[in-house]
């Protein structure tokens, strides 16, 4: 089991390295938030996409596979193999709870994670301009359908990520399917926006919702967005740990590429945690 690379350095560098690795998070989120609002934008509002399929559901597929695609592909950019890829709290939190990141790193990612999200949005609507602020596009920011109380949203939200964190958590404890991981993710969070798009919306992360919802104004049942996903991989994360006694999550990086690579001195603190 792959654990942070910095353990085995002084208190120092592990500060200075996990600053670095947040700021890259933060980068990486960013991007996820400028691409998302983007393909909301040219989707979803005024756009000849959209007058040639008027239809929402039609819509939320292409959105569902646009980001996908940003996500999978961030997660296996040269940014995301350094800091893990994360760019949603939920799985920093659930990567803390396999044992393989360490604690103090949750609120620097996390705290990351959520800036880059508002810069994301605000970078969007700077650069793809009013129509960005405006319905049906509204800075990409999740709406659930009328009808959607506080608690099945919370149970909707808490189980999509409690999907998501136990079957990337059993990939990432099987080396041949650790490699699978990126796609694993891109497809989830995918199907999540093409099924759950025209009810919950289908966050599935605190960070997705966090910048739309703030730069809008639209703070709603915001506090759902970010504390469900939080308490579905704990959940998930505990569940996988007790059906897999013998085998472990062996790396915190989604794209797992350190899984058969970890250097020599990640491998001896294999049963360490922090």
């Amino acid at each position: 089991m792959e654990t942070f690379r910095t353990m085995t350095t002084t208190g120092q560098s592990r500060s200075v390295e996990l600053a670095r690795h947040s700021a890259i998070e933060l980068i990486l989120t960013c991007i996820l938030l400028f691409g998302v609002t983007t393909i909301v934008r040219f989707v979803v509002g005024p756009s000849a996409i959209s007058r040639a399929l008027p239809q929402i559901h039609v819509e939320l597929m292409i959105v569902g596979v646009g980001v996908a695609v940003l996500l999978t592909g961030l997660i296996k950019s040269p940014l995301g193999k350094i800091s893990g890829g994360h760019m949603n709290p939920a799985i920093s939190f659930a990567m803390w709870r396999f044992g393989v990141f360490p604690a103090a790193g949750i609120l620097f990612y996390a705290g990351a994670q959520l800036l880059g999200s508002v810069i994301g949005v605000v970078a969007a609507r700077a650069i793809w301009g009013k129509l960005v602020e405006q319905p049906p596009v509204l800075y990409a920011v999740i709406l659930p359908a009328p009808g959607w109380s506080a608690v099945p949203l919370f149970l909707a939200e808490a189980a999509g990520m409690g999907v998501i964190v136990f079957t990337v958590g059993y990939f990432l404890s099987v080396p041949r399917l650790a490699p699978f991981v990126p796609w694993l993710v891109g497809i989830l969070v995918g199907l999540g926006i093409a099924m759950l798009g025209t009810q919950t919306g289908g966050s599935l992360n605190p960070a997705r919702q966090f910048g739309p919802a703030v730069v809008s104004g639209h703070m709603d049942k915001l506090w759902v967005f970010l504390l469900a996903p939080m308490v579905g991989a704990a959940v998930a994360a505990r569940l996988l740990k007790l059906l897999q006694r013998r085998r472990q999550v062996l790396t915190h990086r989604l794209c797992g590429t350190e899984v058969s690579g970890a250097p020599r001195e990640d491998r001896r603190m294999a049963s360490a945690r922090i």
